[in-house]
């Protein structure tokens, strides 16, 4: 018979992680402070947990290196909690959990682009409207570390897509047949034909994906594109947003969604699901305009 697994195996590499982070409120820790939620009272608030528990768990993550301890305030002193390059590392952990979760416990277990309205993912989506964006740099097409938030203009029109690529071979073998992926052409195409009315409007638009930046960037010059496509394929926007996603060919992949975002980084719209590529693209227009005329 084989030899059953020890919990404390030192050789089995995920039982030495499961002695880091195998218990839940660890783990929702990392997806908090990749929300943007650092200090030590805003974490007890959002977890809900008992305060000595909460310092337990933020001692042995830092320890671990999975956090920082950083001082914001001398007297008294008062300290932030930061991913480091190690905790970082831990998103794809949680979107994975994430991801199974959308498909297997909150889902039918289908492999989808998108949502049905009234699915758990299409409320958290639609929660994120009155949220902040964190500040985090994404890599864009030309390699440069890039706010998805532009600066300089009163909104961001923040588009993400599961992947478009220059070559039709180039795409994963059955993207066609998963529902709500393709379209992702016609999507960057769509803000490209209207780029000038958003421009009018007072909004940036950018494009995010997990692809890679070399990938975004033949994509973007055949179609020529007039605004930058931004990767996410270390998953720190859609670990901070909780953005749903799928997987295919290896590959975490955003779901299609939109979102509109003000000068204060608040989420002031977000469309999801989309069922229909280029009427979203007109209500996102239509966002923007409502909120200039507003403001």
């Amino acid at each position: 018979m084989p030899q059953r697994t020890r919990l404390n195996d030192e050789h089995c590499a995920i039982a030495q992680a499961l002695d880091v982070v195998g218990d839940w409120w660890t783990l929702l820790i990392v997806r908090d402070t990749a929300r943007g939620v650092h200090r030590f009272d805003a974490l007890q608030r959002e977890l809900g947990m008992s305060r000595k528990v909460l310092a337990e768990r933020l001692r042995l993550l830092v320890e671990t290196g999975v956090l920082s301890r950083e001082p914001y305030q001398d007297r008294p002193v008062r300290y932030e909690y930061r991913l480091t390059p190690r905790g970082r590392a831990l998103l794809p952990v949680l979107i994975a959990l994430q991801d199974w979760g959308d498909t297997w416990v909150l889902g039918e277990g289908e492999t989808m682009a998108t949502a049905t309205q009234a699915s758990g993912e299409t409320e958290r989506v639609r929660e994120l409207v009155g949220t902040k964006v964190p500040e985090l740099q994404l890599t864009d097409y030309d390699g440069e570390l890039r706010d998805p938030v532009a600066s300089g203009t009163p909104y961001t029109v923040l588009y993400c897509f599961p992947g478009a690529y220059a070559r039709k071979d180039a795409y994963p073998p059955g993207w066609a047949g998963i529902p709500g992926a393709p379209g992702c052409t016609l999507e960057s195409c769509t803000f490209r034909d209207q780029l000038a009315e958003f421009t009018a409007a007072g909004a940036t638009v950018h494009g995010v994906s997990s692809q890679r930046p070399d990938e975004q960037r033949a994509f973007a010059d055949k179609e020529r594109l007039r605004f930058p496509l931004l990767s996410d394929a270390d998953l720190t926007l859609t670990a901070a947003l909780r953005l749903p996603t799928f997987r295919t060919a290896g590959v975490s992949r955003l779901k299609r969604l939109t979102l509109v975002i003000d000068a204060d980084r608040t989420v002031i719209e977000a469309l999801y699901p989309i069922t229909d590529i280029e009427e979203s693209v007109r209500g996102a227009l239509a966002a923007v305009r409502r909120a200039g005329t507003a403001g």
